[in-house]
Order: structure tokens, then sequence, then C-alpha cells
């Protein structure tokens, strides 16, 4: 898919124009609660659910899919509102979203743990701890700008924060031509490859880090993939990586100071019920700090998933190291793990063979050192 139907946008046009904001009907939040019910009855473990599984009647399936095409349309993002999760368990409010995805996409692991489903909430983790392994989801820490490691990323909300906790957004093309307004030689520079750690979610064959450039080189299809956290990490961990130059840091610093420019940053704050759509290579994200509520279940909560799309554009060749396949409409990205079990292989497979995607069985594009020493 080219993006070339996407354009950069202002803080200001977001707030005029809310096309990327979507509110379900009655009817469609009835096709949802209908194919919960269903497959609440089905008794399937997740990996080894269809969206035939979870039934969704054509209303709901529209919305559904008007608001992904949204998401990797003109904006870059879409905000559909009104799912009853006031009304679902935390466990149906899983299971629903995780049907959701069965319609739309393949999921990506996430972490050290090969999860497919994460629960974005404070349970008392240190952001940018020294370790490197640093888990800012799991904080009330607001975050820096970054993206993540899917097509999509979705945030359903279930709960909402005492106070703070508000969504930032802003668009990369925007930001990148901005950048090139000001310092088009620095443009250049991050189209360098930057080396990143993986915070120990990668999987035992690859190396602990990665290189990526911050933006691609592709002049039809624009990507930026930014992450500076995990930059600064990989250069105290790890001496043998390339050091990063005065320059490379200069063009990172004004990155991060266009991201963080009202007129660039869009703040929303995600209200229960609603889902959140972030196309990752065109908006970059971020979080402000936020107060909770001391009851368990009245605790900011957001549910996450990654997932890979079948419209999705092909990505820059030397993207490769960290999204293993850069075809356009593939299975690829997220953060393998340690964990990840051949069911979840199983599940991809079958996946992608329903929705039309490129695929093919995961293998490192690099490898431990170590690794290649013991195979030899």
């Amino acid at each position: 898919m080219s993006n070339t139907s996407q354009r950069g946008w202002t803080s200001e046009e977001a707030s005029t124009d809310k096309s990327w904001t979507q509110l379900l009907s009655a009817d469609e939040v009835g096709g949802f609660d209908a194919a919960l019910a269903h497959a609440k009855g089905t008794g399937k473990s997740w990996l080894a659910m269809t969206a035939e599984d979870f039934p969704l009647p054509e209303a709901a399936r529209e919305a559904l899919k008007r608001a992904f095409a949204i998401a990797q349309g003109r904006w870059g993002m879409c905000l559909l509102k009104g799912f009853p999760v006031e009304r679902w368990s935390e466990d149906d409010a899983k299971l629903a979203y995780w049907g959701m995805g069965l319609h739309t996409g393949v999921a990506r692991t996430q972490n050290p743990a090969s999860q497919y489903m994460n629960d974005v909430r404070d349970e008392g983790a240190e952001y940018k701890a020294a370790n490197g392994r640093s888990r800012g989801y799991n904080t009330n820490a607001g975050l820096d700008f970054h993206m993540d490691s899917g097509d999509i990323v979705g945030l359903l909300c279930r709960r909402t924060a005492k106070s703070g906790g508000d969504s930032l957004v802003a668009s990369t093309i925007a930001v990148a031509e901005e950048l090139g307004r000001r310092r088009p030689d620095l443009l250049e520079v991050l189209k360098q490859p930057f080396h990143h750690h993986y915070q120990g979610s990668q999987d035992p064959l690859q190396p602990p880090y990665y290189a990526c450039p911050i933006i691609g080189s592709d002049p039809t299809h624009f990507t930026m993939r930014v992450n500076r956290k995990n930059i600064v990490a990989a250069q105290r961990d790890f001496p043998e990586v390339p050091r990063v130059t005065a320059l490379q840091w200069e063009a990172i610093d004004l990155l991060e100071e266009i991201m963080a420019d009202p007129r660039m940053c869009f703040r929303m704050r995600l209200e229960q019920g609603d889902l959140q759509l972030v196309n990752n290579y065109v908006i970059v994200h971020s979080r402000t700090p936020f107060e909770d509520f001391a009851e368990a279940d009245a605790k900011r909560h957001l549910l996450r998933l990654w997932l890979s799309v079948p419209d999705s554009q092909p990505l820059p060749a030397d993207w490769a190291e960290y999204y293993i396949d850069t075809r356009p409409g593939s299975v690829r990205g997220g953060l393998r793990g340690a964990q990840s079990t051949a069911a979840f292989a199983t599940y991809e497979e079958r996946q992608a063979k329903a929705l039309g995607m490129a695929y093919r069985p995961w293998a490192p594009v690099k490898r431990r050192v170590d690794a290649l020493t013991h195979a030899a």
C-alpha cells in the first residue's frame, strides 16, 4: 500500500477536523456484544480462535473496517469511541479485543515473555531503568515520544486515571517536513543507522541490540521510527556498537524539540470505551504522567495490541534487521521475546492465510555471535 494519501497535519488541524474520530452506533455496539457472547461459548483458547469464532454482524464489521482504513489513510490514526467496557468484565474486554484483532490483522508479541496482549497500567515498574529493561507501559511516568513495533498499535481504554495520562500524538510527516525546512542536512543524518537496545525482548538467537535508521530512505512510502531511550541504553550497555556522533545527537535533539512543539503535538484524553488506533510509521506517540485511583479495578487500564495488517506499506530494506519482513502486507515486527511458542506460529500462519497476507516462518536477519559459533 502506498501512503501517498497520508499528509502531515498540525495540532490545530487535528482539533478542527475530527474526521479521524468515529462513534459506534447502538446497532454496532450490539454486534460486538453478540460476537463476544458467541466467542465465550466456544471455549477455545485465543490462539485457536478464528474470525468465525467472533462473528461480527455487518454493521459492527464495517465500523471496525472503517476505523482501520482511517488509521491507514490521511490521518494515520483513528479514535473509535463507544465500546461498552463499563459492563464488560476485564476478561470479557480482553476476549472482545482479541476477537476484533482476528478480523483486522496478525497480533505481534510485545515483550520478553512473548505476550501478545499487554496490560497498560501502573505496576510499580521504573521507567528508564539502568538495566535497560524498563517498561514504560507498566509505570505512571510520562513517556518519551516513540513508535511501537507493528503496523498498527491499538489501545482499548477500560479505565481512566484520576488525573493525567493524556495521549500525545504527532504526525511524523509534518515533523520531518519542519525539520527539513530548518536543517535539511540533519534530515539526511536521521537516515543513517542508529543502534537500539532490545531491552531484553529479543529472541535468544538475536543480538541484544539492532540497527535501524530513524527516517526511512524510500521517497514514496514515508517511514519513521524513533525511540531515543533505547538508543541511549545501547550506547551505555554495548561498547561494541558504533558511537552516536555529535551531529546525530543534534539531529535527535531537534527532532524531539519539533515533536513536542504544541503546534505539532496533539493532546487527547482517552475515555472509557475508546479504541485508539495509530499507524506506527507516520504517527509518533507519548503520554503524560498520571495519578491513579486507590481501588484496584478503578486504576487506569488500557489493553494494547500490536498488529500487522493486510494493507500495510513496504518498509525500507535497511529496516529488515528489526522488522524481519519488509514486504507490503506481510506479517512483521513485534518483539519476539524468549517464550514464543509453536501455537503462536500456527496462529500467525493461519491468520495470514485468512487475511491474504504475506507470511514466512520467523528467522533472525542477524544472529548473536555466540549462536553462530555454536552452530558452526
